[in-house]
């Protein structure tokens, strides 16, 4: 896993990917996955990020997710 992450993060930073778009994407895509694994139940995904509900429900809007694919 550490070697994925060090390939990808040497890749991002060749491509001139900032930081800061690097975290929300990782996020936006943390979370999707969540709710895709809860089949989008929004309590059960916020209990496996270790994030409140009203959190997880922020960043949703956020991103303009739609809860599961």
């Amino acid at each position: 896993m550490k070697q994925k992450l060090e390939c990808l993060v040497e890749e991002m930073i060749d491509r001139r990917i900032f930081l800061a778009e690097a975290l929300d994407e990782f996020e936006k895509k943390f979370i999707q996955t969540a709710l895709t694994k809860t089949r989008g139940n929004q309590t059960k995904a916020a209990e496996v990020l270790g994030v409140h509900r009203n959190t997880l429900n922020r960043k949703i809007g956020q991103y303009k997710l739609n809860g599961h694919r």
